[in-house]
């Protein structure tokens, strides 16, 4: 006996039960299909659209809608985008290049413009690659190749105004730009280097040059020191030796003034001392008188006269 479709389901379900389960399925479709509200999550905006046209933006959290309008997620957040080698210019025709990091996001005011003019999610990743290469470009032909390296951080700051004012024509927000890998053609790079060691090497020579000017100046200001210091001892020596040659001469005038003067006075004090002998002489005359020898008390001088 070959058993049918409707057996089978009447094996299952009862056709009793079967008219019930069929109502229950339909009114759950039903149900789903009118279900009036939805949930718009933190970082988030709702674009509310009605047979395709814009009706209105929800904010984050609880929405209702009738049946007829549809309900999208629209990110706000902070995206970022990635931008390999992007390829630029100097203005001295040197080839540069470089990698960026661009964090950005959707103004909250201009959702509905993004939703319905580039992105239906705020994914704005391919404007903003196509709008960096464009300000890189027109940023490094402003500059020479070394300008470039050595205002960097200017070059930076010039890339981030440009492209924020780029960007802003999109609905979107600059939050930061990280630059990495800028570089230039092997060839510049290895001038560049043998630049920075020919630099090094002349700052290097100028540096011992300034060592060995400092040591002259050392050794001539430590020479001239000792030569003042030799000649202030020379000069005190003098000075002292003819301080100490007035003294003494002044202290043989002072003696032969005294002497000058105090002659009597000298004659009476070795009369003194003959007259003293004298009184102690015995009247003796010395056994042996020597050649040149004194005789006592024997004055010539007043005996002729």
């Amino acid at each position: 006996m070959v058993q049918t479709p409707s057996d089978a389901v009447d094996r299952f379900i009862p056709r009793s039960k079967l008219k019930f389960v069929l109502s229950g399925i339909v009114v759950a479709v039903i149900a789903i299909w009118l279900w009036p509200f939805r949930t718009v999550p933190t970082g988030s905006r709702g674009v509310v659209t009605q047979f395709g046209a814009i009706k209105g933006i929800e904010n984050e959290g609880l929405v209702v809608l009738p049946p007829w309008q549809h309900l999208t997620l629209f990110s706000v957040r902070a995206e970022e985008a990635q931008i390999e080698n992007a390829d630029g210019s100097t203005s001295d025709t040197q080839p540069v290049k470089v990698s960026m990091t661009v964090r950005y996001s959707i103004s909250v005011d201009r959702v509905a413009e993004v939703y319905e003019k580039y992105s239906h999610d705020g994914n704005l990743a391919s404007y903003v690659q196509t709008a960096t290469q464009e300000v890189f470009k027109a940023v490094t032909a402003r500059y020479t190749a070394p300008d470039l390296i050595a205002q960097r951080a200017k070059v930076s700051a010039d890339i981030a105004s440009a492209l924020k004012d780029k960007l802003a024509l999109y609905g979107a927000h600059v939050i930061n730009i990280d630059m990495r890998n800028f570089s230039f053609s092997p060839e510049y790079m290895a001038a560049i280097n043998q630049k920075v060691t020919q630099e090094q090497l002349r700052l290097a020579a100028e540096n011992k040059v300034r060592t060995v000017e400092a040591e002259q100046k050392q050794n001539i200001a430590i020479a001239e020191a000792e030569a003042t210091a030799l000649r202030a001892k020379a000069d005190g020596e003098a000075y002292a030796n003819l301080t100490v040659a007035k003294a003494q001469a002044e202290a043989l005038r002072l003696q032969n003034e005294a002497l000058a003067q105090n002659r009597d006075v000298l004659e009476l004090r070795r009369i003194e001392v003959e007259r003293a002998k004298a009184d102690k002489w015995d009247g003796k005359l010395p056994e042996a008188i020597y050649a040149g020898a004194p005789i006592p008390f024997l004055n010539v001088q007043n005996a002729k006269q």
